[in-house]
C-alpha cells in the first residue's frame, strides 16, 4: 500500500511536536511489509533522515532525483527540490523573486523568476499564503507519483490533502494533532477554523491523538462520530548521548518544556514555584522553550521575587532536550488544553517523575504520574513538594513511569494508522480502542 502523507516539519527542523510525532509515525510505517510512505514537507533542508522517503515542495515544477536505500529491506525513494539558499544558485535567480497570485483567492504566494514557489517551512506571518501555495504543489505531486491513500498532518496541510484528493480520487485520512481551540486558548482564528473544518469534512477519516481530541473534533467542527478515531501517539526512544553534564548544584531542578504560550499554561508553573519556594529553598525551576509569553513571565518573575531560582533557557532542541530531562527531578506539564503531550513521555523515560494536566490527552493513558487541573496551583505546588521531600515517592514514580513509557511505542500507533488505511480501501472493518 502506498501512502502520500503530508507534513510541515521533520526533524531535527522542528518548533514543536508536530514534527517529532510525524516522525516517530512515519518511520515506523515505513518499517511495516505492506506500507510504502512518501513524507512531503514545504522544505527539504539537507540534514533529516535519508531512510525516510521525503519530498521538498520548495518549487513548482519539482525536480526528482531518486536514490536507493535498504535499511528496511524495501528501496526507499528521496525526492529533492532546487533551493533557493543552496549555495549552488545563481545570483541572478536568488536577486529576482516576482509574486503569482493564486486563481480564485487573494493569496499573493511568493515564486521565483522560474515561477517555483518559495517555502521557509517556518511559522511566520506569510504562513497563510505558504499554506496556499503548498497545496498547489500538492497538485503536482499527486499528478507525477503513485499512491493509493492520502495522509494530512494537522490544519497546515489539509488544503495539501483536499489537493491531491481532487487530482486524484484517491481517499483522504487527516490527523488532528491539535486545534486551534487548543492552541488559541479558547478563541479561535476565523480563517485556520474555516480550514480545519474543511479538511474534517472532505475527509473520509479523522484520526485524532486522544479521546480528549475526538471530543473537540466532534463537539466543536460538528463532525460524525462515526468518522473519527483515536490513535494514541508513542514516544521516541532516547538514544544515549555523551558529556551529559554533571549537575553542580546541590539544590533539586524542576522543569517546564515546551511553548511558552497560553496553551501551555506557562503561568500556572510560574506561580506554582513561587508557592513551593515558600516552603523549601533548596530548588530551581527551570522554563525551556521560547513563546511570545516568554517577556511576560520573565517580568512576573521579577514580581514575584522568585529570579533568583526561577530560569529561562530558550528554545531547547534534540540533545539538549536529552541534557535538560536528564538534569531535572521533576516534569511539570500544565497545559490549558493539551491534545496529547509527548515531553511528558520522554521525561518519564530518562527516570524523572511527572506532573501532568488533566487537561492532556496523554493523560488518558498514563498511571505512573501525578494528574492535577492546570489552574489548581495549590495541589501542584503539594505534587512537587511531596515529591522533592520524599526519596520513596520520588524513586518509586521514577521506576514505575520509566517502565510504563517503554511500552508506549510508535510501533503500535503505525499498526493502528495501517488498520486504518486497510478499512478504507479494502473495507475490513477494524476495532481500535
Amino acid at each position: 500500500m502506498k501512502v502520500l502523507m503530508f507534513g510541515w516539519e521533520f526533524p531535527p527542523n522542528i518548533s514543536g511536536g508536530l514534527g517529532t510525532a510525524c516522525y516517530g509515525l512515519v518511520k515506523c510505517l515505513s518499517k511495516l511489509e505492506d506500507m510504502d510512505v512518501t513524507f512531503v514537507v514545504p522544505k527539504v533542508f539537507g540534514d533529516e533522515d535519508k531512510n525516510i522517503k521525503l519530498i521538498g515542495a520548495e518549487n513548482i515544477p519539482v525536480a526528482c532525483n531518486k536514490v536507493s536505500f535498504s535499511k528496511y529491506g524495501n528501496p526507499v525513494e528521496y525526492f529533492e527540490v532546487n533551493s533557493k539558499i543552496v549555495p549552488y544558485i545563481s545570483t541572478e535567480e536568488f536577486s529576482k523573486p516576482i509574486s503569482l497570485t493564486v486563481t480564485n483567492t487573494q493569496s499573493l504566494i511568493e515564486a521565483d523568476i522560474q515561477n517555483k514557489i518559495i517555502f521557509t517551512g517556518k511559522y511566520g506571518p506569510g504562513l497563510l499564503s505558504e499554506v496556499q501555495g503548498y497545496s498547489k504543489v500538492a497538485s503536482v505531486i499527486a499528478m507525477n507519483n503513485e499512491f493509493d491513500i492520502i495522509h494530512a498532518h494537522d490544519w497546515l496541510t489539509y488544503p495539501a490533502g483536499i489537493a491531491a484528493k481532487q487530482v486524484s480520487g484517491k481517499p483522504l485520512v487527516i490527523h488532528v494533532h491539535a486545534t486551534d481551540f487548543d492552541r488559541g486558548g479558547g478563541s479561535i482564528d476565523p480563517k485556520i477554523y474555516a480550514i480545519e473544518k474543511l479538511g474534517m469534512d472532505s475527509a473520509d477519516k479523522i484520526i485524532t491523538v486522544s479521546n480528549f481530541t475526538r471530543r473537540m473534533v466532534i463537539d466543536k467542527y460538528a463532525i460524525d462520530p462515526e468518522k473519527v478515531i483515536t490513535v494514541h501517539n508513542g514516544v521516541e526512544p532516547f538514544r544515549c548521548i555523551k558529556n551529559i553534564p554533571v549537575k553542580s548544584l546541590k539544590e533539586k531542578v524542576v522543569t517546564f518544556l515546551g511553548r511558552i504560550t497560553t496553551q501551555k499554561g506557562p503561568e500556572y508553573f510560574l506561580e506554582t514555584a513561587s508557592l513551593v519556594l515558600q516552603k523549601m529553598n533548596n530548588v530551581r525551576f527551570v522554563m525551556a522553550g521560547s513563546g511570545n509569553l516568554m517577556n511576560q513571565m520573565i517580568l512576573r518573575s521579577a514580581q514575584l521575587k522568585i529570579s533568583n531560582r526561577f530560569h529561562f533557557t530558550d528554545f531547547l532542541n534534540g540533545d539538549d532536550v536529552s541534557r535538560m530531562l536528564r538534569m531535572s527531578d521533576v516534569y511539570v506539564m500544565p497545559s490549558i488544553s493539551e491534545p496529547f503531550g509527548i515531553s511528558p513521555l520522554e521525561a518519564m523515560q530518562v527516570s524523572v517523575p511527572v506532573i501532568i494536566s488533566c487537561q492532556s490527552g496523554v493523560s488518558e493513558i498514563l498511571s505512573s504520574v501525578i494528574k492535577v487541573n492546570y489552574w489548581d496551583i495549590d495541589a501542584m505546588a503539594d505534587a512537587i513538594y511531596g515529591i522533592l521531600s520524599y526519596p520513596g515517592l520520588s524513586k518509586m514514580m521514577s521506576e514505575l513511569g520509566r517502565k510504563e513509557s517503554c511500552n508506549i511505542k510508535w510501533e503500535d500507533a503505525a499498526q493502528k494508522v495501517s488498520q486504518v488505511y486497510k478499512e478504507i480501501i479494502l473495507k475490513i472493518p477494524v476495532a481500535l480502542n
